[in-house]
């Protein structure tokens, strides 16, 4: 009990004497020891590290997983060290919307058959988001969150050290600044003329004090050096292992973007897979010339500003005709357009593009505004708008 109520004291000791060249430091009313260029540097390219790292694991937590609710979870089941149950992608839920959309309005009809196709291809959209989001997670996102947790926290451990012993070293050179200003007072030479030997005496004793005072002070003084340059070289060989994080964070880093243009590319390729079925129905219900007015769309969008805008111009609406004014062809009717795909022709009535080839193309009254008739050569057929850019 003795030698703990004694280790605390101490220990309390040693927490003032710091707090007070602490406060001295900060008052301009004591001398602080300063790191090199070199180690200040590499204090700030950590802490710099350490700050960014936390933005970019937050940001990259944010897209993969957008709901506050759903990473609070995650972030409890990683903490209580158990498996977080399998989520089911919005893409996903909606694919199995449509699915069931569709077996209820029966999938042999127009519409049942179009969100049976829309449906299955949100399924893969949403299996290709939960690959993306799964090797992420663990390619990108864990290793950055084992720096915060691990490297860091070890880092940011020795650090406080360092600071102690400076805070250490800087009091014992106070001390013995302290002990060698006294000491040079005592040793002054006391004035003779005084008739009082005893003031002589007690001079001569307190100079040979305040020199044992002195002898302490630069032995502390040394242990408290030495102590420093020790902690300081542990902790410059942490910083300075912060350039292998680095080359680790820049390998995690193209594995996600990997996977990123992964996921993206898969998600390209199923929507230019789904649009051509679309297109191939679409074709068998409403083929060229068709001016069933029951056929025709039913849409208020803007298309984009490289795609013709076709409005109905008509003040009965069971009489929907197209207003080719609207169009803004040339006066021959036809003007040019660039591919900016490859199209496959679903059947003879379609013409087959090529990226980047030039086309004649025009429209017909009561057409589908989403096709135009489309001229290569001797070859003629239906093309879709979206995959044109029409030329002035």
């Amino acid at each position: 009990m003795d030698f703990s109520v004694k280790k605390l004291a101490s220990g309390a000791g040693v927490f003032f004497s710091r707090a007070v060249q602490f406060t001295q430091e900060n008052l301009g009313q004591a001398e602080k020891t300063e790191l090199d260029a070199h180690f200040e540097n590499l204090l700030t390219r950590a802490d710099n590290t350490k700050n960014w790292t936390e933005k970019i694991l937050h940001q990259t937590e944010v897209l993969l997983q957008p709901s506050p609710s759903a990473r609070v979870e995650e972030f409890l089941y990683e903490k209580l060290d158990r498996k977080a149950p399998s989520r089911v992608t919005t893409a996903e839920l909606l694919g199995q919307y449509m699915t069931e959309a569709a077996n209820d309005f029966g999938s042999s009809t127009p519409y049942g058959q179009t969100l049976m196709k829309v449906g299955e291809t949100q399924k893969h959209l949403g299996t290709a988001e939960r690959d993306f989001i799964h090797s992420s997670a663990i390619n990108f996102l864990t290793p950055l969150r084992n720096f915060l947790e691990g490297d860091w926290k070890t880092i940011s451990k020795e650090r406080r050290i360092l600071q102690n012993r400076r805070l250490d070293l800087d009091a014992c050179k106070a001390r013995l600044k302290k002990a060698k200003a006294a000491e040079a007072k005592a040793t002054a030479l006391p004035d003779f003329q005084e008739t009082r030997p005893r003031n002589y005496i007690l001079s001569a004793s307190a100079s040979a004090l305040w020199s044992d005072e002195v002898d302490k002070a630069e032995h502390e003084l040394r242990v408290a050096q030495t102590e420093f340059d020790r902690q300081a070289e542990v902790t410059r060989l942490l910083l300075e292992a912060i350039s292998s994080t680095h080359v680790n964070h820049l390998r995690c880093l193209h594995e996600f973007a990997e996977a990123q243009a992964t996921y993206f590319a898969q998600s390209y390729q199923y929507m230019v897979d789904l649009q051509k079925q679309l297109g191939s129905s679409r074709a068998e219900l409403f083929p060229v010339g068709n001016t069933d007015p029951a056929s025709q769309p039913l849409s208020t969008s803007t298309p984009p500003a490289t795609l013709p805008v076709l409005q109905v111009a008509s003040s009965n609406p069971g009489e929907a005709t197209l207003n080719p004014v609207e169009v803004a062809l040339p006066v021959s009717g036809t003007r040019k357009a660039r591919a900016l795909y490859d199209y496959e022709a679903a059947d003879s009535t379609e013409l087959a593009l090529s990226a980047d080839e030039l086309i004649t193309v025009y429209s017909l009254p009561g057409m589908d505004p989403d096709w135009l008739v489309g001229e290569r050569g001797n070859k003629k057929g239906k093309v879709p708008v979206t995959y044109l850019e029409l030329l002035s």
